[in-house]
């Protein structure tokens, strides 16, 4: 009686086994990827174990070097960069440009060692979504991230602050930043912004959410250094008169 009852459940759980592989990689596919540029590789080290434990990011790629990243970036396609300042071929800061050249709706996060009071504003001018200390946790960092993914900027409260003193202090066409700071995408939401587009209509022509065209929006008015919704469309409306419509 033992030895056909053995054989029985040894068949039942054979029949069963093959059903284990093809749930497996649906849950993997559902993973966003995230690649590292950084020349240190214990940081790549301990920034990959970070991000892998999160259910729903995995590192697909690393690179040490700016051409390198852009390599991966078109092999690799990832869903967020996140790329440290000082490179040995370039800086993240020119890096960064170059990947929204080739990639722009590519979210940045520039991860540095390097005092964001210096370099938080440059990077938001090179493309970069977001700018972070190394030395912050790892929740904050994975915070960071998630925030990118959703189509959001992130800055530490402190340069958010400093910004925004900033803008009510100083004030004039002087401090507007040149549109040649602005992305490939960035400048098409400007143009069509200044061409008297909603946000909804905005989202439409360019197969985005709104959600997404409200954080261009924020980040627009960011680099272009204005303080209000009414202020960027006064820009983009004098712009578009100047340079022609699309």
């Amino acid at each position: 009686m033992k030895t056909k009852t053995a054989p029985k459940s040894v068949a039942a759980a054979t029949a069963t086994a093959p059903a284990l592989p093809d749930s497996a990689p649906a849950a993997v596919s559902h993973k966003l990827k995230v690649l590292l540029v950084d020349d240190h590789p214990i940081t790549r080290q301990g920034m990959k174990a970070l991000v892998n434990q999160q259910p729903n990011l995995e590192v697909c790629g690393e690179a040490d070097n700016a051409p390198y990243a852009i390599e991966l970036v078109g092999k690799l396609q990832p869903d967020l960069a996140i790329v440290d300042i000082a490179l040995k071929t370039t800086n993240g800061i020119e890096l960064t440009k170059n990947i929204k050249v080739q990639a722009p709706n590519l979210p940045v996060l520039i991860v540095s060692m390097h005092d964001e009071g210096l370099y938080a504003e440059r990077a938001l001018r090179a493309g970069a979504m977001g700018y972070l200390m190394k030395q912050e946790a790892g929740e904050k960092i994975i915070a960071a991230i998630q925030r990118l993914l959703q189509g959001e900027i992130y800055l530490s409260d402190k340069i958010k602050e400093k910004m925004l003193h900033r803008f009510v202090n100083k004030k004039g066409d002087n401090m507007v930043f040149s549109i040649d700071t602005l992305s490939d995408r960035e400048m098409e939401v400007f143009q069509l912004i200044g061409n008297g587009y909603s946000t909804r209509q905005i989202a439409q022509k360019l197969s985005l959410s709104s959600k997404t065209i409200d954080s261009y929006r924020e980040h627009l008015k960011l680099k272009l250094n204005l303080e209000s919704g009414a202020d960027l469309v006064r820009h983009a409306i004098q712009w578009a008169r100047n340079e022609g419509s699309m």
